[in-house]
């Protein structure tokens, strides 16, 4: 199912190597996210060819369409999307609680589990534990995620209190060990991962983290961050939790983020990153660069003919696509501008991995750390 290698540390940063049903992954690693079974506007083709290892899929969108029906005929996602490299599917609970809209009032969250109006046709859903796992094992992803609450940090103008927190983090601890029972019912041959919740609150994060560990899980992943909290509470909680979880265990920090916030969770042992930054901020034009970020439709670059990044590997950059000729698709609205700008960004990203296990396999990643942030406060020309 699952067999992860602690090759050596430094300080609380960790060099991996995850061992999947389909294939190795060399950690700490960033996961592409395809939300629907794809990584927008980029072919699988194109993704292994960057170094990407493994990569997300949705479990809420792909249960809405095309349905398990569709992807059982096909033996799983793998086959149905063509990629064959591992892959790990979310459970679903940062999709319901996304639901809730401002107010929360989206769907109705019982012990049992969760209702919601269908957002294709509006049929009545109930998601529950076990079926989320039903429907990640007919997907056959190489991790599977626990079903949980994602806790808010606020719903509308009302911030979680500590209260509120202990009791989603206590039924999402109830929820894991009905989502491990039904895994484990299903004879899924693939590896289940715990969620540790607890809002911004430490000591409800440490008890969330024993309670999973007692579990003796595959891995553990940290939720609930990255949810329209301030990036110091983010950091704060970043800070407290990855290096307290089980040290032969891979440690998966969801949804997170921006290159400087993958950088320091690997500072605090975290192994495992995914975000939908890269391509999402790609298909506004915002690309990503060792000397910071940089807008493409800015007027700057009309007649610029410097690629994205000098030196850099990615199709766009070493195609010779120039920043002037992205701004003009920018510019005219053509899909050719997010396909380019999500090949570089992706690339960016994975090769921001492969330089840190560089660095940690050279025993220099304190020195790196500091020059990377140094390079990217400098801002790009």
């Amino acid at each position: 199912m699952l067999r992860f290698d602690l090759l050596h540390t430094d300080g609380h940063a960790r060099r991996g190597r995850l061992t999947l049903n389909h294939g190795v992954v060399e950690t700490p690693v960033f996961m592409p996210v395809g939300t629907y079974g794809t990584v927008k506007g980029v072919l699988p083709s194109a993704l292994e060819a960057m170094g990407a290892e493994i990569i997300l899929a949705n479990t809420f969108h792909l249960w809405m369409r095309p349905g398990l029906d569709v992807v059982r005929r096909f033996g799983g996602l793998h086959r149905f999307e063509r990629w064959g490299r591992p892959m790990l599917t979310d459970s679903g609970g940062f999709q319901v609680w996304s639901l809730g809209g401002a107010d929360g009032k989206g769907r109705k969250i019982s012990e049992e589990g969760v209702k919601f109006a269908s957002p294709v046709n509006g049929d009545r859903l109930f998601l529950t534990p076990e079926v989320s796992m039903q429907i990640q094992t007919v997907l056959d992803s190489d991790i599977v995620m626990q079903f949980d609450e994602c806790t808010p940090y606020q719903t509308g103008d009302h911030i979680t209190t500590e209260r509120e927190a202990q009791a989603s983090m206590e039924l999402s601890l109830r929820w894991a060990r009905r989502s491990r029972d039904e895994f484990a019912r299903l004879e899924n041959r693939n590896a289940l991962f715990g969620i540790v919740q607890g809002g911004m609150f430490e000591h409800l994060r440490q008890a969330s983290l024993d309670s999973l560990v007692e579990l003796d899980l595959p891995g553990y992943a940290i939720g609930g961050v990255s949810v329209g909290e301030p990036k110091d509470e983010m950091l704060r909680i970043m800070a407290h939790t990855p290096h307290r979880l089980p040290v032969h265990k891979p440690r998966y920090l969801m949804g997170v983020g921006t290159p400087e916030d993958l950088v320091e969770g690997v500072a605090q042992g975290v192994d495992m990153f995914d975000c939908v930054m890269p391509t999402r901020n790609a298909r506004n034009g915002h690309l990503f660069t060792r000397f910071g970020d940089l807008k493409i439709r800015n007027a700057r670059h009309r007649d610029d003919e410097r690629p994205i990044e000098e030196g850099c590997a990615c199709h766009a950059c070493a195609g010779g696509f120039s920043r002037a000729y992205l701004h003009h698709l920018e510019r005219c609205g053509e899909m050719l501008a997010p396909m380019l700008a999500s090949l570089h960004n992706l690339h960016y990203y994975v090769d921001l991995m492969r330089q840190v296990r560089r660095a940690l396999d050279e025993g220099r990643f304190a020195a790196w750390r500091a020059q990377f942030h140094a390079d990217r406060a400098r801002g790009p020309a």
